[in-house]
């Protein structure tokens, strides 16, 4: 934001003491007052002028449309992303998705367009894991004709330009700042993307005419220290256990204050540790791939009574089923222009693959795909935000979405590996999708 940004259109008038009176008794000190009043309007009069004068500061580098490292020129940019946005026929969507360098938003960019929907990319290439894999996927969405607009949802200038450009009938908002354990370490980058963020899409999206459909990535971890499985969205998620689940369920109060004041069509959807290729290095299925290849030990979390820690795995390919199926479902917001016209769509979902599987039976999967015997280190679950298991109850997805996982975690981590293999053995094929 330019410094010019804060500093009123016009100058204040000039306002005379209404108690001023010049009686000749009291000249000198009146003068002295007018003079005072006089110079001081002047003066901030000039330095306005100054300021209006001077040529603004250079934009950020994120207020260019630009795509990989370089800054791609805006007349250039507005022709690509126009492009990237038009569907294929007049009754496609025009789909805003933001994280579209992620995993799971590069896979949903991906089948957006590949059966005809207009996509455009937003994508900040943060180094939370190394941005190489990041533009290693972005160059698998240009060659699908995917442009990704380098930027951050925290810039309210960019965003405005991006939907001053196109017209976007929906928002798949998959941008977030990702974790449990990172949070201990930067909590605020937490704060800043899932919430400050989540926030700022919101307010240029119910300005929009039309608002367009908001579907955004809430979290299974909003369910916290609930002890009743499987998690239903009926259940309390009052009780979170990491601040990634704190900014999550915020994020889920947020939406429902912004569907209620200005109608907007907002649908969350709870995802359940989710996997498959060109998943994310922090995740514990990738790590301990990589660590077992490499012969280094893997700590494996057991829970208080000496059971392994669970987790419902659900294959990115059921993720993407279930994003597009809210997409598909998702009713048009009722506002205009950031005023509501009408009750508007408010709908949470969870996607997994209701059938949690111990990280113990996890690693024993990776063994026998690898064919090497992994060095494991058993220790108790620490208290930095993990929780002792994830079981989703898809039921609502089930009948609302038609959604319906088909990838056991056997095979869906067969694909991974398949992958990991070509990706880091330096294969030409490695971009493959």
């Amino acid at each position: 934001m330019s410094h010019l940004d804060n500093i009123p259109s016009t100058p204040g008038k000039h306002k005379p003491d209404k108690a001023f009176r010049f009686h000749s008794s009291a000249a000198s000190s009146s003068l002295s007052k007018l003079t005072l009043y006089s110079t001081l309007f002047l003066s901030i009069l000039l330095i306005f002028l100054l300021l209006l004068s001077s040529p603004s500061s250079p934009p950020s580098p994120r207020r260019h449309l630009s795509t990989g490292s370089h800054h791609t020129p805006l007349s250039l940019s507005h022709k690509l992303i126009r492009k990237s946005a038009r569907p294929r026929s007049t009754t496609g969507h025009t789909v805003l998705v933001t994280g579209a360098a992620g995993f799971v938003g590069t896979h949903v960019s991906l089948s957006l367009k590949r059966r005809g929907d207009g996509v455009l990319g937003l994508d900040n290439f943060n180094h939370y894991y190394d941005p190489t894999l990041k533009r290693a996927r972005q160059k698998i969405l240009e060659k699908a004709g995917v442009f990704i607009v380098e930027g951050d949802i925290n810039d309210k200038g960019l965003l405005q330009q991006l939907f001053d450009a196109v017209l976007f009938t929906h928002v798949m908002h998959l941008a977030a700042q990702a974790g449990v354990r990172y949070a201990m370490q930067n909590p605020g980058s937490y704060v800043h993307s899932n919430i400050a963020g989540f926030v700022n899409l919101l307010e240029v999206s119910k300005s929009a005419n039309p608002q367009p459909a908001i579907i955004w990535a809430s979290s299974s971890s909003v369910y916290g220290l609930n002890s009743r499985v499987p998690f239903s969205e009926k259940d309390r998620t009052d009780q979170p256990a990491s601040l990634y689940a704190a900014t999550k369920k915020a994020g889920e109060e947020i939406a429902h204050t912004y569907n209620h004041i200005y109608g907007l069509s907002i649908t969350g959807l709870r995802f359940f540790t989710v996997y498959g290729p060109w998943g994310r290095p922090d995740m514990a299925y990738f790590f301990f791939t990589k660590d077992i290849m490499k012969g280094k030990t893997i700590t494996v979390y057991e829970s208080p009574d000496k059971g392994s820690v669970a987790r419902d795995f659900t294959y990115i390919d059921d993720i993407v089923k279930g994003c597009l199926g809210a997409l598909d479902t998702a009713k048009k917001s009722t506002g205009s222009g950031g005023k509501k016209r009408g009750p508007a769509q408010l709908r949470i979902f969870n996607l997994g693959n209701t059938s949690p599987v111990p990280v113990s039976r996890l690693v024993s999967i990776l063994e026998k795909i690898l064919k090497v015997k992994a060095k494991k280190k058993v220790v108790p679950l620490p208290r930095n935000g993990d929780v002792e298991f994830t079981h989703a109850n898809i039921t609502l997805a089930m009948t609302e979405l038609g959604y319906k996982p088909t990838t056991d975690l056997e095979a869906g981590l067969k694909k991974f590996v398949r992958w990991y293999l070509s990706f880091y053995s330096g294969s030409k094929k490695k971009s493959s999708w």
